[in-house]
């Protein structure tokens, strides 16, 4: 075969495309194994530090003095400065405490670890560099919310300035206080369950299908889809529509996905199962089914695992979180909103047509 002929073959691009992606992947494992050993060495000296001054009495000047000591070794190595020598003693400090690594476990919703401890903060700091290191002791003062970012930082590969953004966005804060109805924190990674957090939310607004009569659920279906664009704004940026009664077959039986959307941000499938009832335990269980065929059936190896709404008129918090706890998918329960509605505590205190009515028959009649 000859050079211009192998250069036009399909296998061959195909064989030049794998090599380069394996490439691409060697180097960013060369990178982190790199960083992994510098962020060791740092904490090596800060923690050296720490012990010498105690046993030594040394005072603060230690650090100036040893700080010229290595600079002096080491002309070509940047890092040995005196203020980073101070972050690297600041780093063993903040995350060697017996006591708040305990109180961080009891308290933390997020922390799966049975135990934290001086060794566990070594290895989880050196997942990520040391400028995200340095950001994350600067900004966040709470043990358990410093955990969260170094995680979601080294699993999501945030850079710095991603991160950044997500500590002024408030992620941990939104994660922990928002309610919404889904199981993610319990089924997913942290970091994963964060960003399918923020992806989805606990209502939604419909009013752009001017729906004012009864309907069927295949009525609201054909609608949604009729408004596809105003529809995908709604759900939020990084939503792809991929079909409408999308079908899944499993021995010789079909079965159907009102609504499927890939989230480019999220890397994962999105079925939405659509409900003009309130919210019931079953339908929980049959999105769970559907999860377990799309990712068995649909989902590309690099995917996350597909995620589930259940999009309904009505739902209790507390059949939810019951009818999801035994679930093993990242399931979500958001209500919809098809017309302005009063609030609850607004009611019988606002007067109605007939008020309104009333009150002027009333003036009418007494001006004459």
């Amino acid at each position: 075969m000859s050079k211009k002929s192998l250069l036009q073959d399909k296998n061959y691009q195909n064989f030049v495309t794998e090599i380069k992606v394996r490439i691409q992947l060697a180097r960013i494992k060369a990178s982190r194994s790199i960083n992994k050993e510098l962020i060791f060495l740092y904490w090596d000296i800060g923690d050296a530090l720490i012990k010498r001054q105690l046993r030594h009495k040394w005072g603060d000047s230690i650090v100036e003095t040893l700080s010229k000591d290595l600079q002096n070794a080491y002309p070509d190595v940047n890092g040995f400065s005196a203020r980073n020598l101070w972050d690297m003693k600041r780093l063993v400090e903040n995350y060697s405490d017996d006591e708040i690594l305990q109180q961080t476990v009891a308290q933390s919703p997020l922390i799966k670890k049975k135990k934290l401890s001086k060794e566990f903060m070594r290895q989880v700091v050196a997942e990520i560099p040391w400028g995200h290191n340095l950001l994350i002791l600067g900004k966040i003062k709470s043990l358990n919310e410093r955990l969260f970012y170094i995680t979601a930082s080294a699993e999501s590969g945030w850079s710095r300035n991603v991160l950044l953004n997500q500590i002024k966005a408030n992620a941990y804060q939104r994660l922990i206080r928002d309610k919404k109805s889904n199981n993610f924190l319990k089924v997913l990674p942290i970091e994963f369950a964060a960003q399918a957090e923020e992806s989805l939310k606990s209502s939604y607004n419909l009013e752009f299908l001017g729906i004012n009569k009864q309907f069927k659920e295949r009525d609201l279906e054909n609608s949604l889809i009729n408004h596809l664009r105003d529809f995908i704004l709604e759900l939020g940026y990084g939503f792809t529509f991929i079909g409408q009664q999308y079908k899944i077959s499993i021995s010789n039986k079909d079965y159907y996905i009102d609504l499927l959307f890939y989230h480019r941000f999220l890397k994962a499938l999105v079925a939405i199962d659509l409900k003009i009832g309130e919210f019931e335990p079953e339908h929980a269980g049959k999105m769970d089914f559907y999860l377990n065929l799309l990712n068995t059936k649909e989902k590309a190896t690099d995917d996350n695992p597909s995620i589930g709404m259940i999009l309904c008129a009505e739902k209790d918090d507390l059949i939810v979180e019951y009818s999801l706890n035994s679930k093993s998918n990242p399931i979500g329960v958001a209500e919809y909103i098809l017309t302005k509605k009063l609030p609850k505590e607004l009611k019988g205190q606002i007067p109605t047509g007939n008020d309104f009515k009333e009150v002027l028959a009333d003036i009418r009649s007494k001006s004459f």
